[in-house]
């Protein structure tokens, strides 16, 4: 058995103690460390599991463990750092929504890990991995289907946060119509939900959606 080089040890003594932070890659000062009850998973298993690059993970996590120095994000806290977004309406359920999807363990809370992998979907992701997350996003209890019931949920959610501040003004039936346009198009044999197939089907079809897929290719 090769003998463990110095730097090797030292590296497994401080993630034993917990004082090393593994994507930062620097030592955690004593005060910080009380505060942090979760560390992420290395840099090296993130890269492979995301799109993003080593420097970009560790920019994006200083600024995660900024606004959660626990490591871990609950719900109410995400919806107030969600609504600083959207200031001037009511994001609260919208951000509801948003943090289900992300909670992809269904745990109540959100690491940086969940964080990330659905970050680098929305950014990076092919076509079909943008759809398939948007699709989960809709389907409110995840049965495999969007009744007209959750997406009228999501398009009320959509108008609370932003409908009314928008110009021209939106008017009140407008989340209404939005729900009937998509399962007028989506809902190809007309049972009254809309299934993955169809709803992949029909995105891939329309050359609106497929250009908005595209939107935040290059944000980071």
């Amino acid at each position: 058995m090769k003998p463990r080089s110095q730097d090797q040890s030292l590296s497994d003594s401080r993630e034993l103690d917990r004082s090393y932070d593994p994507l930062t890659e620097s030592i955690v000062e004593d005060g910080e460390l009380a505060t942090v009850c979760y560390r992420p998973e290395g840099l090296d298993s993130l890269v492979q599991k995301t799109s993003f690059s080593k420097k970009e993970l560790q920019v994006l996590y200083r600024g995660f463990k900024n606004e959660c120095p626990s490591g871990i994000v609950n719900e109410e806290t995400f919806k107030s750092i969600y609504s600083q977004f959207f200031p001037q309406g009511d994001s609260s359920m919208y951000a509801h929504f948003l943090f289900e999807a992300f909670d992809t363990h269904n745990n109540g809370s959100v690491s940086f890990e969940d964080f990330v992998i659905s970050l680098s979907i929305i950014l990076r992701g092919s076509i079909t991995d943008k759809l398939n997350w948007a699709f989960n996003l809709y389907d409110l209890n995840k049965d495999g289907c969007i009744t007209r019931e959750e997406m009228t949920d999501i398009m009320n959610s959509i108008y609370d946060m932003m409908g009314k501040y928008t110009y021209p003004c939106m008017r009140d039936s407008a989340p209404k119509e939005h729900v009937d346009n998509f399962f007028q198009k989506m809902d190809r044999n007309n049972d009254g939900v809309v299934t993955i197939d169809e709803f992949l089907e029909t995105c891939q079809k329309d050359e609106n959606i497929m250009q908005s897929m595209h939107m935040f290719d290059n944000v980071i």
